[in-house]
């Protein structure tokens, strides 16, 4: 059963997948995933806890900011390149099913996958939330910001892995324009956002999303300029100043030959090793408290070759 704090639209389906046997050695994620609320999460630290899997299907966010629709197939997709993956993490996973958004009706799908993100953080849970378009970061937000992490007084950084800064004003919230609004409810909770950016292609963005940036405070690396030195340099000093991290990947951060089937394919991107390399330092500081992917776009990826880069970083954010 799940729990009743927990509400979703689809409740966790059956994972399958290669079968090798029954022995821990020959385990693979299809055999280790468990429904949540299957039994009690242990009590652990931040970058220790159980990973519980949350899908929020979008295309809504997507399709007002003029994007490729799709990504609402995303949370199947990289269930299916989780499944067959060896599984050799330490810490127990589980699926909470997905929250999903019928139509427009945008607002009402990101207050219930908040609502469920903030139940499975005050369980002890590290959600692991598998968009969307990236209006799932608007979700993400609702959910860490009314946990109790936030109202105890963590200081909660979102780190954001993308071309775009997505801080886009517009009158109606979208795929482009979650971290504007972030830092807009922020400032009405007299807190101020710490956002910083891994990989934002200057073509991409306009001189007012760069201005933005500027009044904000937000801090940024180009992707031209993300050597694995420069990009460790950067999020060393974001970490430094915060207590837990929210991660968000927006999948485009990534190469087109790497990652095709997202909403905006980068022409340039990130390289994959520096972004893996990125998941590591923030897996590695223990402040991991809240995970997102955004922007898989089943219907546009070659060979399901952008779900399984996907697939690979949660593992990786996950050892």
């Amino acid at each position: 059963m799940l729990s009743p704090a927990l509400t979703v639209d689809v409740p966790p389906q059956p994972w399958t997948g290669r079968f090798d046997g029954d022995g821990a050695d020959h385990r693979r994620w299809w055999q280790a995933v468990a429904p949540y609320a299957a039994h009690p999460l242990p009590a652990a630290p931040v970058g220790a806890r159980p990973a519980v899997i949350l899908g929020f299907g979008s295309d809504a966010g997507v399709r007002r900011n003029k994007g490729r629709v799709g990504a609402a197939a995303a949370p199947a997709a990289l269930r299916a390149a989780l499944s067959p993956l060896a599984f050799h993490l330490d810490r127990e996973v589980h699926d909470a099913g997905d929250v999903t958004v019928a139509g427009d009706a945008l607002e009402a799908g990101q207050a219930r996958a908040g609502l469920a993100i903030t139940a499975l953080l005050d369980a002890g849970a590290l959600p692991v939330v598998l968009g969307g378009g990236h209006e799932t970061a608007f979700a993400s937000y609702l959910g860490v910001a009314g946990s109790a992490a936030v109202r105890d007084g963590l200081r909660v950084g979102v780190l954001n892995l993308d071309a775009h800064f997505d801080l886009r004003d517009e009158p109606a919230p979208s795929s482009g324009t979650p971290f504007l609004q972030m830092a807009r409810a922020e400032a009405a909770a007299g807190r101020e956002l710490r956002y910083a950016v891994v990989g934002i292609s200057e073509p991409n963005n306009t001189a007012a999303l760069f201005r933005t940036t500027g009044e904000l405070g937000v801090d940024y690396l180009l992707d031209e300029d993300c050597s694995a030195e420069a990009a460790a340099e950067f999020v060393s000093a974001f970490l430094a100043g915060v207590d837990a991290v929210y991660l968000t990947i927006d999948l485009d951060v990534l190469p087109a030959s790497v990652a095709p089937g997202v909403s905006a394919p980068a022409a340039y991107g990130v390289p994959l090793p520096v972004i893996s390399a990125v998941c590591r330092q923030v897996a590695a500081s223990g402040k991991l408290l809240h995970l997102d992917v955004a922007e898989l776009n089943p219907e546009f990826d070659v060979d399901g070759r952008t779900a399984k880069v996907a697939a690979r970083l949660i593992n990786t954010l996950l050892r």
